[in-house]
């Protein structure tokens, strides 16, 4: 029992060592590499003839809320109005329109539904019987299993 237990600490200790080597060693080798950089881009530059920016450009510091109201804010008066939070409800409002009237009738809001109701009816009959239905059924995403699909043991496979 003394074995195990001595021989687990010796691989815990062997694993931790070489982890600890492993870090020293890519602390010291990255380290030069990241000195001579900068000169070998500043070397390339001066061939090419093209200068290197003397600066770092900063990252904004918008939050996303910010960055919302930039979106909505289209004339960039420092106000969203209320034509411009609208402005995308009319764009979705014009694509469900489609005889341009300014309503929005039943049969327009429910268009991809009459379709697929439509589509699913192959005897053109105006109902739909439970083969014709189960068309309707949304897709589901093919997950993959990850355990193998259990078989239930018939009677002629135990023998009765």
């Amino acid at each position: 029992m003394w074995r195990y237990i001595l021989g687990g600490a010796a691989a815990l200790l062997m694993a931790a060592a070489g982890v600890l080597w492993f870090n020293a060693r890519a602390r010291t080798s990255a380290t030069p590499l990241l000195a001579t950089a900068p000169a070998a881009m500043a070397s390339a530059a001066a061939a090419t003839g093209d200068a290197l920016p003397t600066s770092v450009p900063e990252a904004t510091d918008q939050t996303r809320e910010q960055k919302r109201f930039a979106r909505y804010d289209k004339d960039r008066d420092g106000i969203v109005s209320r034509e411009e939070y609208l402005a995308s409800r009319r764009k979705a409002f014009a694509k469900l329109d489609t005889n341009h009237d300014g309503q929005l009738s039943f049969d327009e809001w429910s268009a991809k539904t009459i379709a697929k109701f439509v589509a699913a009816d192959h005897d053109r009959s105006g109902g739909l019987i439970p083969a014709e239905f189960a068309a309707t059924a949304p897709k589901r995403s093919a997950h993959p299993r990850k355990c193998p699909p259990t078989q239930v043991a018939r009677e002629d496979d135990r023998g009765e």
